[in-house]
């Protein structure tokens, strides 16, 4: 029984283990998948949507305040010494019990329009957070795009730093036994061992780099970072691609149309200009209505009764009902509601110029990936040239050196220049997908790679 006991425990135990692990993303991931998952998991953006929840909440609470409110409740206690007997009318010494019931309600008729603009004013931020929401994803997805080409373009580095160990080691094979059969000095063996040591490390260096792009890119997405992690990369042919625009200002009359930071500014400048409205109606009168329901029961007899009334007659007979109309005409606040408008066209002033900082930084940033992607683009269009040259120079310099036309150091100083060609051709490759992509993006076009 012990063993079966055993056996089922296990069985479960394994059981929920394997959902756990099932609950895991599991890669390699494509660059949607990524962003997916980066916008699920992103705190950042978790606590703009619990903050856009307390705007929601405010918005309820100013449309309550049209809705007459109401309470209810009751009292209860009892009094020594000296007091009036509320059934007698006279003063008496006796300990006096009693029950009362209350029922409040009032109203605003007026309140110099203070609540409609409340109430816009709570409308309008919330639009605002809808976009504050937006431009927070639209941060998250270009990180993610941004670590994700960078993983993609670190995994080509360690291609070519293999390829390059792989042609390194085998020229070191063959000279080793060209050495041993004296057809080659010894020197050229010893070159080659350490250009083929100095290989190894460009190996590890870009397999450190490779391993050090997953991680951030892993901890961007906030998942569980495994040895394994990896990517898709996309069929993204470079050659295809072109600017967007030959000119920056036209990118950013679109764009200043579209990106939701911009839209959240503006709608701070309209919550704000509410703000005064709401500063301003505290100078007009304000007018209420409010209405009032009680009645009591006391433990005492009445006026010449021996016995007490009974509960439900006395709460029956005592009821008393009124109403009223308040009228507020403010004419003197110690300078509150005058600082109050101070403080509300200051603030507008600020929102104006957050506007203005916004598009200002939209602009500066559109300028800055334009540049950046024609740098990019002719960069990558000489390397291309230049590896395409350097790797015949490699070729003709391998066979010399096959030949014995050429010392080892020359054979390096071709291999060194092609892996050095290679490696900026991809740098110029992957910076180049990258800024066009982000200029696409502030064109208000999908991101992504294909």
């Amino acid at each position: 029984m012990p063993k079966i006991f055993l056996g089922v425990i296990l069985t479960i135990g394994i059981s929920f283990l394997s959902l756990a692990q099932n609950n895991q993303p599991v890669g390699p991931f494509d660059l949607q998948t990524c962003v997916d998952i980066a916008l699920e998991n992103n705190l950042t953006l978790k606590r703009t949507e619990l903050n856009q929840q307390i705007t929601e909440a405010n918005l309820l609470q100013s449309q309550g305040q049209r809705i007459p409110s109401f309470s209810t409740g009751a009292s209860s206690g009892y009094r020594w010494g000296r007091s009036i007997n509320p059934v007698t009318n006279l003063f008496e010494n006796n300990r006096i019990g009693n029950i009362n019931l209350f029922a409040n309600s009032s109203a605003p008729i007026f309140r110099g329009n203070q609540i409609n603009n409340t109430i816009s004013q709570a409308r309008k931020d919330l639009e605002a957070g809808v976009f504050n929401l937006e431009a927070t994803r639209n941060d998250i997805t270009l990180n993610i795009i941004n670590l994700f080409i960078n993983v993609v373009f670190n995994r080509e580095q360690v291609k070519i730093a293999a390829n390059q160990l792989k042609t390194t080691t085998e020229q070191f094979e063959r000279t080793s036994k060209l050495v041993a059969a004296g057809s080659l000095p010894i020197s050229d063996q010893l070159d080659l061992q350490s250009q083929n040591s100095s290989n190894q490390l460009e190996v590890i260096r870009a397999q450190n780099n490779y391993r050090i792009a997953k991680l951030n890119l892993a901890q961007a997405m906030q998942i569980p970072f495994k040895d394994d992690f990896d990517v898709i990369e996309p069929e993204f042919n470079v050659e295809n691609s072109t600017m967007v625009s030959e000119d920056p200002n036209a990118i950013y009359e679109v764009a200043v149309e579209l990106m939701p930071e911009i839209k959240a500014a503006e709608a701070g400048v309209e919550s704000a200009e509410y703000q005064v409205k709401i500063a301003k109606g505290a100078f007009l009168p304000t007018l209420g209505i409010g209405a009032n329901l009680f009645s009591n029961y006391v433990d005492q007899p009445g006026f010449n009764q021996r016995e007490i009334t009974p509960f439900g007659e006395q709460i029956q007979n005592n009821v008393s009902q009124s109403a009223n109309l308040q009228l507020n005409i403010p004419v003197f606040s110690n300078f509150n509601n005058k600082s109050a408008i101070q403080r509300a066209r200051a603030q507008k002033a600020i929102s104006e110029v957050t506007v203005q900082e916004a598009k200002n930084q939209l602009r500066q940033n559109i300028e800055s990936a334009y540049t950046d992607a024609v740098a990019s683009k002719l960069s990558y269009e000489a390397s291309l040239v230049r590896v395409k040259s350097l790797q015949e120079s490699f070729r003709v310099s391998q066979q010399r050196f096959d030949l014995g036309a050429i010392n080892s150091v020359d054979f390096q100083v071709a291999q060194a220049n092609l892996f050095n060609a290679q490696a900026d051709l991809l740098n110029a490759k992957y910076t180049y997908i990258f800024r066009i992509k982000v200029l696409d993006f502030y064109l208000g076009n999908p991101i992504n790679l294909n």
